[in-house]
């Protein structure tokens, strides 16, 4: 590791130790019904550009959070990084940062407007929460979270307006209106504590529910959304999935593919719960941190918080 990025040093021994209990598990290379997998762009560890969070654009871009970088930026078709808007760093420099001691941007999602929602953690309180940034403006927060909890996953109910975030300290799904204002603890479920580092990690709305992985338990949880808005009892989809990060469904249903950070592999989770895995570090993944599917392509990007040599996406196709 590095003496360069110290921003590492607090994940590493939990998610080391991951990678640790599947390595007795042959490394294979892409499988069924994932194809032809190849790495489309490398980042700058160095700077920062360690990918968290991605949203797709309309124009085959992507924008994603670069972790360590505290920036928002638009990744091209190419592979070329533009960045968007850089976030202030906090006056203590982010060591109180929950958990992991370093400001974060985390989570991201788009609106139909081109308008950008993503999540910053920085253990203070004038700068942890939800921020906004608009076509050609500047990055603006809109509503505070706790400083003593790390904001993560986020989404976007784009019919009523509402951003849903999950808070991987404080085992919390937040709720609040995307044009700002007081974040409401929309659930607390158990099923969303951490165990030992970080819970609630990945957020994604589906079928009038909200869909969460649990980091620590290796879990895919279903949370409805009540005709009242507010949370129903807690279903466990999934188990079995160490160190799941960030997730994206295919397309297909209830299918999904998860990002399994600490064996940097990606993972086909069924409906039934059943899952395998379906890329692996043979095929360039360096501790997955999230995946997006457009059509039969899938995004997966890693920020190599563990193995610190190449933070990249990876591109591959979904078939039959």
């Amino acid at each position: 590791m590095s003496k360069k990025l110290p921003w590492y040093a607090a994940s590493a021994s939990v998610l080391t130790a991951a990678s640790v209990a599947l390595a007795a598990t042959p490394a294979s290379a892409v499988s069924a019904p994932l194809h032809d997998a190849r790495i489309a762009a490398h980042f700058d560890l160095v700077a920062g550009q360690t990918p968290e969070n991605v949203a797709l654009t309309p124009g085959d871009a992507a924008d994603v959070t670069f972790a360590a970088g505290r920036q928002i930026a638009e990744v091209s078709p190419s592979g070329a990084v533009r960045v968007l808007a850089t976030l202030p760093e906090p006056a203590d420099g982010g060591v109180h940062t929950p958990v992991l001691g370093f400001p974060l941007t985390v989570g991201i999602t788009r609106a139909g407007d081109g308008t950008l929602y993503f999540l910053y953690a920085t253990g203070t309180a004038d700068l942890t929460g939800v921020w906004r940034l608009r076509p050609g403006g500047r990055p603006q927060r809109i509503a505070a979270l706790p400083a003593g909890g790390l904001p993560n996953g986020l989404a976007l109910d784009q019919d009523t307006g509402t951003l849903y975030v999950t808070d991987s300290v404080l085992g919390t799904v937040w709720r609040v209106s995307s044009a700002g204002g007081t974040p409401a603890a929309w659930s607390t479920a158990p099923e969303l504590a951490a165990a030992g580092f970080l819970g609630a990690n990945g957020l994604k709305l589906r079928g009038g529910a909200v869909w969460v992985t649990n980091l620590d338990r290796g879990t895919v949880l279903r949370i409805p959304i009540r005709r009242d808005g507010s949370a129903g009892a807690v279903r466990t989809v999934a188990t079995g999935l160490t160190g799941v990060d960030d997730f994206a469904f295919t397309g297909r249903g209830d299918e999904l593919l998860a990002a399994l950070n600490g064996p940097s592999e990606v993972a086909l989770v069924r409906p039934d719960g059943s899952h395998t895995i379906v890329l692996t570090p043979a095929d360039g993944l360096q501790n997955p941190t999230s995946v997006a599917v457009r059509g039969s392509t899938v995004y997966v990007f890693s920020a190599a918080y563990v193995t610190a040599r190449d933070p990249n996406l990876v591109v591959a196709h979904l078939g039959c």
